[in-house]
C-alpha cells in the first residue's frame, strides 16, 4: 500500500510541478492545434481530413511526450532531486513508471485535440474508437519511453532536445503519418519498420479509415515489444550509471 501511495505522490508532484503549469498546458494545446490547423485548413475536404487525422494525432503524441519527459528528467538530474528519488523505498521500475505516467497522460490528451477539431469538419461516425483509444495509449507509452531513453543518455536539456530531434524528425517522414510506407523508396521502407510510430500510425489509420496495411494484432504486439525494450534499456542504464 505504501508503495502505491509513493507512486501516486510522485505522479501527482510531476503533474503539479510540470504538466499542469499554465505554459505547459497552453503549449500542449497550441502545439497540436497548430498541426491540426496547418493540415486541416489546407485540406478542408471531409475525406482528406479523415485521411490526415491519424497522422496529426500520432505527431501530437510524439512531440508532446518526448519533449516534456526529456525536460523533466534532465532538469531533475541537474538539480540532483532525481538522486533523492532513487533513494526512496520504492522499486526502480515503479519509480520510473511514476515519472513517466504524467507524460503518457499528457500525450493522450494531446492526441484528442485534433479529434475535437476534426469533428467540426467531417463526420467521424464509423470510427472504431476502441482501437483508437488503445492505439493512442500505446503510442503515448512508447513515445514516452523513447523520451526516457533519451533523457537518461544525456546530461543537459539542450542535449536531450537535440537527441530527441534525431529520432523525431525521421519519424515524421518514415512512419507513414502522411505518406504511406508502401509509397516510400524501397531502400527506406526497412527503416520505417524499425520505428515504433509506424505501427501506432497504422493502428490509427485502420481504426479511422480502414486503410492500414498491417494486422492490428501485429501492430499492437510490436508496440508492446518496443515499449518493454525501451523501458528495459532505460532502467538498465540508470542501474549502471546512476545507482551502481
Amino acid at each position: 500500500m505504501k508503495t502505491w501511495i509513493a507512486f501516486w505522490n510522485i505522479l501527482r508532484k510531476d503533474m503539479r510541478n510540470y504538466y499542469l503549469k499554465p505554459p505547459n498546458i497552453s503549449w500542449g494545446i497550441i502545439f497540436p492545434l497548430s498541426w491540426t490547423l496547418m493540415f486541416f485548413l489546407r485540406s478542408p475536404v471531409a475525406v482528406e481530413v479523415r485521411d490526415l487525422l491519424p497522422g496529426v494525432m500520432a505527431l501530437s503524441i510524439l512531440f508532446g511526450t518526448t519533449s516534456m519527459l526529456a525536460v523533466t528528467i534532465t532538469f531533475e538530474r541537474k538539480q540532483r532531486s532525481f538522486e533523492r528519488l532513487l533513494m526512496a523505498p520504492i522499486s526502480l521500475n515503479l519509480l520510473m513508471l511514476a515519472k513517466t505516467g504524467g507524460a503518457v497522460l499528457f500525450g493522450v490528451a494531446n492526441a484528442f485535440i485534433p479529434v475535437l477539431f476534426a469533428s467540426f469538419l467531417t463526420d467521424l461516425s464509423g470510427v472504431r474508437w476502441g482501437p483508437v483509444f488503445g492505439g493512442v495509449f500505446l503510442i503515448a507509452v512508447t513515445s514516452t519511453f523513447l523520451g526516457l531513453f533519451i533523457a537518461v543518455a544525456v546530461k543537459e536539456v539542450f542535449e536531450a532536445q537535440t537527441f530527441s530531434n534525431f529520432f523525431r524528425f525521421p519519424m515524421v517522414f518514415l512512419c507513414g503519418l502522411f505518406i504511406p510506407v508502401q509509397d516510400l523508396p524501397a531502400i527506406l521502407q526497412p527503416l520505417s519498420y524499425i520505428l515504433p510510430l509506424t505501427y501506432g500510425a497504422d493502428i490509427l489509420k485502420m481504426a479511422v479509415n480502414g486503410d492500414g496495411h498491417l494486422s492490428m494484432v501485429f501492430s499492437f504486439s510490436l508496440l508492446l515489444i518496443f515499449s518493454a525494450l525501451l523501458f528495459g534499456l532505460s532502467t538498465n542504464r540508470i542501474n549502471q550509471k546512476w545507482i551502481s
